[in-house]
């Protein structure tokens, strides 16, 4: 496929994934991980989408500067000046600002598209076509476009955009409202109004856009920017400035899009979902006939429904009587719990690591 010169792509690709823990660990998180046994991780799949369109030099990998090397194995033909390395975990906001810096140095007339690591994208085809015209509508209507899938169900692990009006697939909208993981209630409300769609992580905007929305809405990344530019002119883009770690902890959701009155929403239709928790791998991902859900794993199940099972390569679980759990493995932990008790989830990992250590997270 030709690939516009002027399209760029922001993989982010720095968290740890605790909502699956044990499985996703601080020394190998999610995005590392081949959880389909399909022999490419989440980050590889993402690259893979990306390059079929973007050229390759286009394409930007930010994350923790921990998981560099994890990343140039990973992605053996990647650029070390595409790695942007973060010395410390700042949210989103800082981590799209640097990138954009770097890439409005590299291309005054870039059209980008930010995309989380952890995506399962089911239609590839009609995903690529809703981004390029993402891509065209941004460069001509100047403004921060967001990609809203129609929900299937309330879930409220999700985000939910609210658009002023119902809209078909491939339509464009303002946005009138963001809201993130609302109560059961009004996930309901929402799904049923047909005014409100998903928030898939996914945005796109042009490079001078994003730069002024950074500048008028978030007044201490102001002096940052221009720090940032010069430490481009000197070292290269994929040399952190050095005040990175002082840069305020704010999302790009709460500090600009919910901010600005210039925000789109795109209704997309590619078989999307954020594989962010258990309770999201088992709704989204393939089911055997009783509801449990395998995770590239062995097992042997008796009398269980709505089960996510995930183990380590040669083990085998042997299952009778149990029902809407998480069983999962990884290095020095078991874990069983109830999949949707997301609090008691929480809580195991934060607890094994102050009764037990690090090195148990």
């Amino acid at each position: 496929m030709e690939t516009n010169k002027n399209n760029y792509c922001v993989i982010l690709a720095g968290g740890i994934g605790s909502r699956l823990w044990p499985v996703s660990r601080v020394e190998l998180p999610k995005q590392f991980l081949d959880w389909f046994g399909t022999g490419r991780t989440l980050l590889q799949q993402t690259y893979d989408r990306f390059s079929e369109f973007i050229a390759p030099e286009n394409i930007y990998v930010v994350t923790n500067e921990q998981y560099v090397d994890l990343v140039k194995q990973q992605i053996p033909g990647i650029c070390s000046c595409k790695i942007l390395e973060e010395p410390i975990r700042r949210n989103t906001l800082p981590s799209v600002a640097w990138a954009t810096t770097c890439i409005a140095h590299a291309c005054p007339d870039a059209r980008v598209i930010v995309s989380p690591a952890d995506q399962l994208i089911l239609e590839e085809k009609h995903f690529v076509q809703n981004v390029l015209s993402g891509l065209d509508f941004v460069e001509k209507e100047n403004c921060l476009l967001t990609m809203g899938v129609r929900p299937t169900r309330p879930d409220t692990g999700y985000g939910y955009i609210q658009a002023h009006e119902e809209m078909q697939e491939g339509t464009f909208a303002k946005v009138k409202s963001f809201t993130e993981k609302p109560a059961l209630d009004f996930a309901k409300v929402f799904m049923e109004s047909g005014e409100f769609y998903w928030n898939t992580g996914l945005y796109l905007y042009n490079v001078n856009a994003m730069m002024k929305a950074i500048h008028d809405l978030v007044p201490d990344y102001r002096d940052s920017l221009t720090e940032s530019s010069i430490g481009i002119e000197g070292c290269g883009p994929c040399s952190v400035p050095k005040h990175f770690d002082t840069l305020p902890n704010m999302s790009l959701d709460y500090s600009i899009l919910e901010k600005s009155e210039n925000v789109y929403v795109q209704v997309c239709d590619f078989g999307w979902a954020d594989l962010g928790s258990w309770c999201s791998l088992h709704n989204d991902t393939q089911h055997d006939s009783q509801d449990n859900v395998l995770l590239n794993t062995e097992a042997l199940l008796y009398n269980s429904q709505g089960n996510v099972v995930c183990l380590p390569k040669g083990r085998v679980a042997v299952i009778a009587g149990l029902k809407d759990f998480v069983v999962a493995e990884q290095g020095n932990v078991l874990m069983i719990c109830p999949k949707e008790d997301n609090a008691t989830l929480r809580r195991l990992m934060t607890d094994a690591q102050m009764k037990l250590g690090e090195e148990f997270i």
